[in-house]
Order: structure tokens, then sequence, then C-alpha cells
């Protein structure tokens, strides 16, 4: 469950990410990024039985915040809360605009027999790569030229009217914004399972395409060339970022755990946990970024969604959206449910108040979507500025800070246990500000 739960649409933009910060310095950010949240989800679940002559068995994280930091903790952890929600909210619905883009794309194509070739730096062959940065600045959004016996002017409607950023973003607000405003969303966590197809399909793709391209490493330790980048590279805290939302599930880990049937192996199941999604992350992210084909094809064309680099007429590619899109299509509802959920009930007291308010909110969200499908569709740079805002929180200040006011007044703290956590703080801190720098 915390697998399924964690693993998310992270996955990705590891393999770009590995990219910013250098194959060896990725992999290495990588484990010590797992193991630091791993060991700060700790601290919050450790954070209720620190808490003394008082039943805890009921809460969740904002409410030990609350319990530690008064009214500040409580509107802080949910403002925090929020970030999380609604970013990973847009990210899908940037990421649900790219597949139905792609998978309309595809199957126009495929019915009326017209042969599409890309106008992008690519490789040749039936495994084709291609590079779609290399062009973007100065070809159409739908980057492609056709070659069809029949009348050309039916494509050129459709690329008009199927375009990635101008119109099919508007298309999803038909199907997800009444799915948004149901009061239950309930029937849609019966499809979860779609999470663990989709996370198996793609590691399966990957090994499938690694399989067929080979591995094209060369390791140039802090210069870069041509078509591979340096092991080193200044641009790491690009991939602390993703990761910090990639490992995110501390504000939800304590519901997560209350349903584990043996208690005494909360500690045991959460480090398995994380385990299995840094080896997941680890694999995609290192087979993706070693079997890119350079040359002729630079490093430095890995795309924020891996998936880019796959042409919209690749048969696994296209299986890979179209679980994807679905799986994202049910989970949408359900994190715009929890946002409802805890916004709503802190204002109102009520999560459904009317029907008014819950759609004013559910058309900022969707507005929030579609403004960052229009202008913005760079999925890892919205992963990486939501994932360091609420990890901040959730990650990194409040579980040290509980950790260390629940050890001082115990009469427990120590010196080790102050230095520790407090740079653990200022990691996260550091982590903030380095996104907006870089």
């Amino acid at each position: 469950m915390i697998w399924n739960t964690m693993m998310g649409t992270s996955i990705l933009s590891i393999p770009w990410g590995i990219k910013q910060a250098g194959f060896t310095s990725g992999i290495i950010l990588i484990l010590l990024m797992g193991i630091l949240t791993l060991y700060c989800c700790y601290r919050v679940v450790k954070s209720r039985q620190m808490i003394p002559l008082t039943d805890t068995s009921n809460w969740e994280f904002p409410d030990v915040c609350k319990y530690y930091f008064g009214s500040f903790g409580q509107w802080s952890s949910l403002l925090f809360s929020m970030v999380s929600l609604v970013g990973a909210m847009v990210v899908y619905w940037v990421l649900m605009s790219n597949f139905l883009f792609n998978t309309g794309k595809f199957i126009y194509n495929f019915v009326h027999d017209i042969n599409v070739t890309d106008i992008v730096p690519g490789t040749n062959g039936s495994n084709k790569v291609i590079c779609p940065s290399a062009a973007s600045g100065h070809l159409p959004q739908n980057r492609s030229v056709t070659f069809s016996s029949g009348n050309r002017t039916g494509f050129e409607l459709f690329e008009e009217w199927w375009d990635k950023s101008q119109t099919v973003p508007f298309y999803l607000i038909a199907v997800l914004l009444p799915l948004l405003n149901l009061k239950s969303p309930s029937f849609f966590a019966k499809f979860n399972v779609l999470g663990t197809v989709s996370v198996v399909y793609l590691v399966f793709m990957v090994t499938v395409k690694a399989a067929h391209l080979g591995i094209h490493l060369e390791f140039n330790w802090f210069t870069e060339n041509e078509f591979f980048v340096p092991e080193f590279r200044i641009l790491f805290p690009q991939l602390t970022g993703v990761l910090t939302l990639a490992f995110f599930i501390h504000n939800c880990v304590i519901t997560l755990l209350q349903n584990n049937r043996n208690q005494e192996n909360n500690v045991r199941d959460l480090s398995i946990a994380y385990f299995l999604v840094g080896l997941t992350y680890l694999y995609v992210g290192v087979i993706i970024f070693a079997s890119f084909p350079s040359p002729p094809l630079s490093k430095e064309c890995i795309e924020q969604n891996f998936l880019d680099n796959f042409p919209s007429d690749d048969i696994m590619s296209f299986v890979a959206r179209i679980f994807l899109l679905f799986q994202m299509m049910t989970v949408y509802p359900l994190l715009g449910y929890l946002a409802r959920v805890q916004l709503l009930r802190q204002f109102f007291g009520n999560a459904y108040p009317s029907f008014f308010h819950v759609l004013i909110l559910n058309l900022a969200i969707v507005g929030a979507g579609v403004a960052m499908a229009r202008f913005y569709p760079n999925i890892g740079g919205i992963i990486r500025y939501s994932g360091a805002t609420c990890g901040l929180a959730f990650v990194f200040v409040y579980p040290s800070l509980i950790y260390m006011i629940s050890l001082h007044r115990a009469g427990q703290l120590t010196w080790p246990a102050l230095i520790i956590h407090i740079f653990i703080i200022l990691l996260g801190l550091a982590n903030l500000i380095a996104q907006f720098l870089l």
C-alpha cells in the first residue's frame, strides 16, 4: 500500500533529474535522499508516541503539529499539505494533457492510415528515440509533417483542434470537473491497482527499450562534451527537489499505517516500502539514462517526462500512456476529494458545505492545472518546486522540531541530536532556496 501510494508521477522525471545532477551524483543523491526522507518519515510515525498522558491513537500528523505549535502548526500544516495536493493535481493535469494528446494523435493517424514523421532529431530504426527540445524553439507544437494520399485539409483541421497546449487541456475539463464535484469519489479507489500495473509496465518497457538500445555511457567527471554530461553538475538541487516529492508520504503515513494488522511491524514495513520505491526509481532512472543513444543524440535531450523521448507512433509508449492516462483520471478525483476535505472542513466544519462552495474550489484547482498545461507544461519544474516547498515543512522542519522539543521536555536532548536535526532543517531550507536559484 505504501509503495503504491508513494510511487507517483515523479518516476517519469527521475531520468531527467539524473541528467541535471550528473550520472554518478544522481545515483548518490537518490540513495541519500531515500535514507534521509525515510528517517524523517520514521520521526513522523513515532511523533504521537512521544506525547505523554494523552490518547493520540486517532491523531493525524497535523494534530501533532497543533499540539506542539498551536494554531500556527495547524494552519501551516494545512497550507503545506494543500501545496502538495494541488501541486500533484497540477502535474496530473499537465501529464493527462500530454498523454491524451499523444494517444489521440496515434489513434487518428492509425485510423486514417497517415504516415507521420516527426521533424525533430532522432535515431533511425524500429526503436526510434527523439529529441523534442532540440527543435522546440522554431517548430509548431505538434511538430510533424504528413505524407498522405488523401486530402490534407482534414489532417490540418485535426492538428488545429487537437493541440497539446492550446486545446487538449481544455477538453479534460468536460470529463474531470463533474467527477471532482461528486460528494464521495470512493468508487475510484477501486481502480488503485492501475497504479501498480502502470509502474510494472513502465519497468518492463524500460527494460525492453534498454535491451534494444544498448548502454551508452562515457564518464566525464567535471567536463561536458557534445553528447555526454559531467558526473557531477551544479544543477543537482533540481534532482533533490524532485526526490523530495518522489519520496513524500509524510502527511498521510500515519493514516496508512493505522490499517496495518501488526502495528509493531510499522517501522519494518515502512523501511521495506522505501527500499522498494528507491530501487524502482534507481532502476528506471539509471536504465533510461544509460541506454539513451548518445551519440547520435546528446544526454541533454532527456525530457522532463521521459516518455516524450519516444515518438507518438511508438507502440510500447502508446500503451504506457494509455495505462497512465486512465490511472491518473481515477486518482485525480481522489486527490481533489482530499484537498476539499482538508480545506473546507477547516473553514466550514463540513467537507461539503454546498455545491457552490465545492464548485468554486474545484474551478480554482482545475484552472491552475489548465494554466500550467497551457503556459508552463514542465512537470520536472512543477514537481521540484512543489516538492521542495511542502517537503520543507513535512519532511525536514516539523519532524525534526517535534523530536527536539519532545526530547527537551523529557530532559533527554543531547548536543549530537540537536546538531543533527538542526542540520536536517537547514538542508530542507537550502533545498527550497536552491530551486529558485538554479
